[in-house]
């Protein structure tokens, strides 16, 4: 016997993945068009905000397609 989950509870799980979408994107779009100067240190690390705004996109990814369930 399954419950049925409550409407708001999956409006708010697709919204907060649209939303982690939409910062990942925007993370992984500003760093490769605008990296950081060469000659400061940040840039050695530039990669790490790509993968990190991958990970986001991944994860909003998982928000969409996951299913609300309860016991």
């Amino acid at each position: 016997m399954s419950k049925q989950v409550p409407m708001s509870l999956t409006v708010a799980e697709k919204f907060f993945g649209l939303l982690t979408i939409l910062v990942g994107a925007l993370l992984v779009y500003f760093t490769y068009t605008n990296p950081p100067a060469s000659d400061g240190q940040v840039a050695n690390y530039s990669f790490v905000f790509m993968i990190a705004g991958l990970a986001l996109v991944a994860f909003g990814i998982f928000l969409l397609l996951a299913r609300t369930e309860s016991e």
